[in-house]
């Protein structure tokens, strides 16, 4: 299968975004000690490891699109074609 230049270029953009949004996201949940996070005691609640799932999937999505992206990106400069 072959990418466009668009599409590669969109592919990879999105895996860094996915990695830049979901690391600010965990570094927020983990800092939410009076939230929803965690109880009175400091243990985490079902809220912290739901959304810890998320992220964490997330992230492997995000970084699996992401080199599908630069694979892209690599074999079109290896090509040297413009489209």
């Amino acid at each position: 299968m072959k990418l466009s230049r668009p599409v590669s270029w969109f592919l990879l953009a999105f895996g860094v975004w996915s990695w830049f949004i979901w690391i600010n996201f965990l570094r927020n949940l983990w800092k939410d000690s009076g939230g929803l996070a965690f109880d009175d005691a400091g243990d985490p609640t079902a809220y912290f490891w739901i959304h810890l799932l998320l992220a964490v999937t997330s992230l492997v999505l995000g970084t699996v699109i992401g080199v599908i992206g630069l694979r892209g990106v690599r074999a079109l400069r290896g090509r040297g074609t413009s489209g």
